[in-house]
C-alpha cells in the first residue's frame, strides 16, 4: 500500500465518512497505522468509544533526545442543511483545489503529515525520531486527545509539536483557550391552557440568554490572544406546544485568553444568570502560547519563509486545537499550527483546499522534521 502521492492518499482519506456525531474513526485509522506500518512505524491505538480509535505510530525514537510530535485529527463536523455542488466524501479536484467534508478540517493536513513524515526518512533517521498522534473526537472540543492524556497511556517526551490544522501554511505561535458549558433550567409542566399553575423554564433559560447577549468580560487585552469570546450555540426545551415546559438548557462556548482564568469566568457568570439557571463544564481547556524567540519557532518560520518583522504570518487563532491537551501533556513545549488547509473553508458547504498548499505542506513538514533533530542535538550537546 504505497500512498507517496499526497492528493491521491488526501482523496483517499476523504472517503472516509467520519463525521462526527459519530465520528466512526476506526476504519480510517486502521488505514492509516497499516499504511504507517508499511513504512517502518510502530503502531498502538487507543479506543475512545466503540468504532472510535485514536492512533500513535512512531518511528526513529532514540535516548539521545525527545522526538517532534505531529497531530491531527480523523473526525469531521456535519455536511450541514445546504446541498453540496460535489459529493462530500470523493475528493473531487476541479479549478486546482479538491473538494470534500475535511478536505481543509483537516484531512489534506493528515496526508501532509503522512507524506511529510515518511519523507524524512527515506535517508537518515531524523536525531529523536517522530511522533504521530491522529485522534478521534477533536471536533466536539478535544475529547480524544483529552481520554488519551486521562488514560494514563505512556505519552512519553517530546520537543516541540507541530498541530496540521488549517493555516495556509502559515504558522501560527498560539489560540485561545476554550470553555464550553451547559446552562439548564427546571420548571413545572402543565397544561398550557392554565400556565399560571406551572413553571416554565424556556422563560428562565430566555432570560439568562439575553444575559449572555450582553455580558462583558472586562477581560484586559492579551497582545497575543486578543479578548475573549462567547456565543450561544444551541438551544433545546420543552416536550410539546400544549405544555409548560420544566426543562430547558443551552449551550455557551468561550472561547478565552490568559489575562482571565475560567474560574473567574465561571464566578462571574454564575453571579450574572443567577439563581434561576444551573452551570455544567462541558470542555475546560487552556489557551496555547508559544514564545517567538524560541529556536524552533524561529526554524518553523525560516522553512515557511516567513518574516516575523513584516507581519506575514497569523500569530494567533481563535479557534481550538488538541495543542491544548498536547503541550500541557508534554510540559509547554513549543507548539505550532500549520497546515495546508483553509481555515475560511473549515466547516462550509462545499469545504475544499488548494492543491498547491497540500503539496507545499508536505515539504515544509519534512524540512521541519529534518531541522529539528538539528536544533534538538545542538541544544543537548
Amino acid at each position: 500500500m504505497i500512498y507517496e502521492d499526497v492528493i491521491l492518499l488526501t482523496r483517499k482519506l476523504l472517503s472516509f465518512n467520519t463525521v462526527n456525531p459519530e465520528g466512526n474513526e476506526q476504519d480510517i485509522a486502521i488505514f492509516t497505522g497499516n499504511l504507517l506500518s508499511e513504512n517502518g512505524f510502530a503502531i498502538n491505538y487507543h479506543k475512545l468509544a466503540e468504532n472510535r480509535l485514536t492512533l500513535i505510530a512512531e518511528k526513529g525514537l532514540s535516548g539521545v533526545c525527545p522526538p517532534i510530535v505531529l497531530t491531527g485529527h480523523f473526525d469531521t463536523v456535519p455536511l450541514g442543511t445546504k446541498p453540496w455542488n460535489e459529493y462530500p466524501f470523493s475528493g473531487t479536484i476541479k479549478d486546482s483545489k479538491i473538494f470534500g467534508r475535511g478536505s481543509s478540517d483537516m484531512k489534506a493536513g493528515l496526508a501532509a503529515l503522512i507524506v511529510g513524515t515518511i519523507q524524512a526518512f527515506k535517508k537518515n533517521n531524523p536525531p529523536g525520531g517522530v511522533r504521530l498522534i491522529f485522534t478521534a473526537g477533536e471536533e466536539p472540543g478535544c475529547l480524544g486527545a483529552i481520554h488519551l492524556a486521562a488514560s494514563g497511556y505512556d505519552s512519553g517526551k517530546a520537543s516541540a509539536i507541530i498541530v496540521g490544522e488549517p493555516t495556509s501554511n502559515i504558522p501560527a505561535i498560539a489560540h485561545k483557550g476554550a470553555l464550553y458549558l451547559r446552562i439548564s433550567a427546571s420548571g413545572k409542566a402543565v397544561h398550557s391552557s392554565m400556565p399560571e399553575l406551572g413553571d416554565n423554564a424556556i422563560y428562565k433559560v430566555a432570560r439568562a440568554i439575553s444575559k449572555i447577549e450582553n455580558f462583558h468580560f472586562q477581560a484586559d487585552l492579551d497582545e497575543l490572544h486578543g479578548f475573549p469570546t462567547i456565543n450561544v450555540g444551541l438551544i433545546n426545551g420543552g416536550n410539546n406546544l400544549n405544555s409548560v415546559p420544566d426543562h430547558a438548557e443551552f449551550t455557551i462556548d468561550i472561547r478565552s485568553t490568559p489575562k482571565l482564568s475560567h474560574s473567574e469566568i465561571l464566578k462571574r457568570l454564575s453571579l450574572e444568570l443567577g439563581k434561576e439557571v444551573s452551570i455544567e463544564k462541558l470542555v475546560d481547556l487552556p489557551a496555547v502560547s508559544s514564545t517567538e524567540t524560541s529556536p524552533f519557532v524561529q526554524m518553523v518560520y525560516a522553512v515557511c519563509g516567513i518574516d516575523p518583522k513584516k507581519g506575514m504570518l497569523r500569530k494567533s487563532l481563535p479557534y481550538l486545537t488538541d495543542g491544548a491537551v498536547l503541550q500541557q501533556l508534554y510540559g509547554g513545549v513549543p507548539t505550532v499550527i500549520l497546515g495546508p488547509g483553509e481555515p475560511e473553508m473549515a466547516h462550509q458547504t462545499n469545504e475544499f483546499c488548494f492543491i498547491t498548499k497540500i503539496v507545499e505542506a508536505v515539504n515544509i513538514y519534512k524540512n521541519i522534521i529534518l531541522k529539528n533533530g538539528e536544533i534538538t542535538n545542538v541544544e543537548i550537546s
